[in-house]
């Protein structure tokens, strides 16, 4: 398996990658924030005003083809902030829950996040469809998963709330009922939820690597450990792992995820972030699997990667 799996060619900074079949083109895309780590600017700003990147891999995403960026997202004027994409298939359609910020702003705070909804029969042409009424005005990193009752239910960052992961449900994918918080104890972000080996599984981006929790039903909710907390030894893979996407098949578990290589140690904002050298990103991939009831990840492990195509 390649390592670094990915590195955008444009701006370098590929990050928050969510991984989906392509129907139609009957590849795999990987659609991903964007960063802009080359750019000159105020303090940061290159992680707003960012498109989101798209690259495609047809050998079962083994190697990656860096295509452009989503176009056709646009719902006002002006140079704006799209990050963090989750991409469900249902019922014939494409439904993409992506976190979007007015403009370009300088600063983290101050400024709203939102999650907006689009649709696509083909990952190309979207229909903006609405932008969601959640338990904040400060929402992102979205992730959906259907409920084993039937509906679906979203699981999101809030900001002004702790930065905990919150949940919402919704019958069609187009109208949601917030729930309420789910993951809380300490801030995180990018949750992601998946089935593997018998269980729903959670993993939440602390900035320390990935936690872990594990669920019967969705509900209910225990802490099963840290994954990707530990420097790798491949390239660009020293760091720990940040926001992350699970691709289940059968009984193999791939996890994608971006690396910041050049940083060291605690990050200084006011030091490192000015650094091309420390703004770069790179995607990695691993697997995951299951041992005496911990999900674990050697990212060490080599692994040939064998994404099938889902036509269902």
């Amino acid at each position: 398996m390649n390592a670094p799996l990915f590195r955008d060619p444009i701006y370098d900074g590929a990050a928050d990658p969510v991984v989906i079949w392509n129907r139609e083109a009957q590849e795999w895309w990987m659609i991903y924030t964007n960063r802009r780590a080359t750019a000159e600017g105020t303090k940061f700003a290159w992680v707003h005003g960012t498109d989101l990147g798209v690259a495609s891999s047809r050998d079962g995403g083994n190697s990656w083809l860096y295509r452009g960026t989503l176009q056709g997202l646009d719902i006002e004027w002006g140079r704006n902030t799209f990050w963090a994409p989750e991409i469900y298939w249902h019922d014939g359609l494409y439904h993409m829950y992506v976190s979007y910020i007015q403009g370009v702003p300088v600063d983290w705070p101050d400024h709203r996040r939102d999650v907006m909804h689009y649709t696509s029969p083909n990952l190309l042409d979207w229909t903006f469809r609405s932008k969601l009424a959640l338990s904040s005005s400060r929402v992102i990193d979205s992730c959906i998963h259907e409920l084993p009752g039937g509906g679906f239910r979203m699981w999101y960052k809030d900001e002004d709330n702790e930065s905990f992961t919150y949940a919402a449900d919704s019958e069609d994918l187009y109208e949601w009922k917030v729930v309420g918080p789910v993951i809380t104890g300490r801030g995180h972000e990018g949750p992601n939820v998946f089935w593997f080996k018998g269980s729903y599984w959670m993993i939440v981006d602390e900035w320390r690597g990935q936690g872990v929790f594990r669920s019967d039903d969705l509900d209910t909710w225990e802490r099963n450990g840290l994954i990707l907390d530990q420097p790798g030894a491949r390239e660009d893979d020293g760091g720990i792992g940040f926001h992350a996407d699970v691709v289940v098949q059968g009984d193999n578990a791939y996890i994608f995820y971006f690396t910041h290589p050049g940083r060291n140690g605690a990050l200084n904002n006011e030091g490192q972030e000015r650094q091309y050298e420390s703004r770069r990103s790179s995607i990695q991939a691993a697997k995951l699997d299951f041992v005496d009831g911990k999900l674990v990840c050697n990212r060490d492990e080599p692994f040939e990667m064998n994404l099938l195509p889902e036509n269902n």
